[in-house]
């Protein structure tokens, strides 16, 4: 079929809705959808499917997602009344919002069309004239045929940048983030007005027993932040494709709140407001060398921590005003060093232990781990102490018997507790160590100053979190750490008796 027999037939259907008299913009929708999957399947681009997404509320996806329905995505177009100024709704903080997001989008008026391509318009074409269709109530002549199927093939064509930097991955995975946030405040607010609901059972679950005071606002922070974490954290596991629905069977068993989550993200009926943008995170990851990126970062560092920079990349991209506010900024890997060595040395020096902190006698707590840094890098003076001494025969012992034993690490933030999962489970890796079943990394996901523990019974489908009060109040009352106190980070050994 003709490009012009494509567009008379586009417009004829358009011309039958306008006649209607009450015609809404959801009443051009299907003709739309067919222009789209018709020309697509003239110009060769196989299993392309065109999804109207679901708007429940205003101002939330845009109308059409554009993808092979299994993971790829095209692009989104967003459409608006063919009265409308296209010029003006480009200003409006909806199109904005989708712009600073989504780097493959149409705007569209039904008959004018504008192709932007990471927030910057590359292409107009206008299809035919308004005032026919709804003034006259006409079938309006075709304009700029070659115009639009121009633009059209040109948005059909689109593919992220091959290969991804990991700052181009962070920038990505930050706009699409933001955009997570949004919706996921959007979606908590319809449950709270139901009264129940995924989200609302877990920003309860974490307002009354982790952060008193959490605000939804803070929580789709929150929960936003740590489902793109947990598909990074994922997909780097991943070795033979990677999805949404994926990602669960990649999450450690030892990470058993960030498993919850994934239970419902990947496994669950996710609300399709949600699901379509997680999927498109997700296939960022997919096509992103994760591992050689991480790799490549650590060399470009000279030896600081890439997981943790990345994040920090990552951040600033995402909200660096709130980053700015709440101060987010990670020690540096030199004032790391300095600190764990000085507690390596006191410990020699004033408590008489002659392997620091790599002897059996050293319990260590890190109250507000964060990322694990200084936990990790505390098990890597360890054993290059044992090992310098004894040799790395008994290695995988020290770090059975000691390390996963008795260095303990609290935090209260899902997202880099995730990260910190992450960042340990690699160091051990390094190190020839996989947990076995049943071994874990004891970190948990707790109010560090909160002695209370958590009933199971209350948390129907978060037994996880009961699971991780319950290991850590263990730790609070029973082990012997003693706290250091502000401003220097919380690693403080002490001898067990």
């Amino acid at each position: 079929m003709a490009f012009s027999d494509i567009f008379e037939h586009y417009l004829k259907r358009l011309t039958e809705e306008a006649q209607q008299g009450d015609a809404r913009e959801e009443s051009f929708y299907p003709a739309l959808k067919e222009l789209l999957e018709q020309f697509a399947r003239t110009r060769r681009y196989a299993h392309v499917h065109v999804t109207i997404q679901p708007r429940p509320i205003e101002a939330g996806n845009p109308d059409f997602r554009v993808w092979d329905g299994n993971q790829h995505i095209v692009g989104y177009l967003e459409a608006k009344m063919p009265t409308a100024d296209l010029h003006r709704q480009e200003e409006t903080e909806q199109i904005q919002r989708y712009l600073s997001t989504f780097p493959n989008f149409i705007l569209t008026s039904f008959l004018e069309f504008r192709l932007y391509r990471d927030g910057q318009c590359v292409a107009t074409a206008q299809l035919a004239r308004p005032f026919v269709l709804t003034q006259l109530r006409t079938k309006p002549p075709l304009e700029d045929v070659h115009g639009v199927a121009n633009l059209l093939e040109q948005f059909f064509a689109f593919s992220l940048p091959q290969p991804l930097t990991a700052e181009v991955l962070a920038v990505e995975l930050a706009k699409r983030t933001r955009f997570l946030r949004k919706m996921v405040q959007q979606q908590l607010a319809i449950e709270q007005q139901g009264g129940k609901g995924h989200l609302l059972g877990f920003y309860e679950a974490f307002r009354k027993y982790l952060i008193g005071g959490l605000s939804a606002e803070e929580f789709a922070d929150l929960y936003a932040q740590t489902v793109t974490y947990g598909l990074f954290a994922a997909r780097t596991r991943a070795t033979d494709g990677f999805t949404r629905r994926a990602a669960f069977d990649y999450i450690p068993r030892t990470i058993g709140v960030l498993r919850d989550l994934f239970r419902f993200i990947s496994l669950e009926d996710l609300p399709a407001e949600m699901a379509w943008i997680v999927d498109d995170i997700a296939e960022v990851l997919a096509v992103a060398d994760v591992n050689g990126m991480l790799e490549r970062y650590y060399r470009e560092r000279r030896g600081s921590d890439p997981i943790v920079h990345f994040y920090e990349t990552f951040l600033a991209h995402y909200d660096p005003d709130e980053r700015e506010r709440r101060g987010v900024y990670y020690t540096p890997d030199p004032v790391v060093g300095y600190i764990v060595r000085c507690l390596h040395e006191l410990l020699k020096e004033k408590f008489g232990l002659s392997d620091g902190l790599a002897s059996p006698e050293v319990t260590l707590l890190d109250p507000a781990a964060g990322t694990m840094t200084f936990v990790v890098r505390a098990a890597q003076t360890a054993l290059h102490e044992f090992t310098h001494k004894y040799g790395a025969g008994g290695q995988r012992e020290l770090i059975r018997s000691h390390i996963l034993r008795y260095f303990f690490a609290f935090e209260l933030m899902m997202a880099p507790y995730a990260v910190g999962h992450l960042k340990m489970a690699f160091f051990l890796e390094e190190m020839g160590y996989h947990l076995a079943d049943g071994e874990r990394i004891p970190f948990y996901l707790t109010n560090t100053l909160d002695m209370s523990e958590l009933e199971a019974s209350r948390l129907p489908g978060l037994s996880s979190l009961a699971e991780e009060s319950h290991l850590a109040a263990e730790v609070k009352r029973e082990q012997p750490a003693a706290v250091s106190s502000p401003p220097l980070p919380a690693l403080s050994p002490c001898k067990r008796r």
